[in-house]
């Protein structure tokens, strides 16, 4: 029987499903690198005042181009709501969502192929 200590950590702990995790990736992308932030430093939540839209079958998200359908969850209501159940994001007023301290840290995997080409 193998050791707590000899198993790697669970990938995807919360259970995200394909879309949350987009969307997530994404907002730790426009977080870091966008000037459409602003972050707490008491509790190094990050306020996203905008989100990129549309417009035709692309979204321009920080200095990356991503496809429509990729970025749908950006502007999905209940994609936000499942992030904020799971403690990752918040919306603190109607016009700002908050990506909390645990949501940009957390891993979707997706990091390394979200990097400008």
């Amino acid at each position: 029987m193998p050791s707590l200590e000899a198993m790697p950590p669970r990938h995807n702990p919360l259970k995200l499903n394909k879309l949350q995790l987009r969307t997530l990736a994404l907002a730790q992308l426009l977080a870091a690198n966008s000037g459409d932030g602003a972050r707490d430093a008491a509790t190094g939540a990050v306020t996203l005042t905008s989100l990129p839209q549309p417009h035709g079958d692309h979204v321009h998200v920080a200095d990356i181009v991503v496809s429509r359908r990729e970025a749908s969850g950006l502007n999905n209501p209940a994609v936000w709501t499942a992030l904020q159940r799971k403690g990752l994001a918040r919306a603190d007023d109607p016009f700002a969502l908050v990506l909390t301290k645990e949501g940009i840290d957390y891993d979707t995997g997706l990091a390394d192929r979200l990097r400008p080409s």
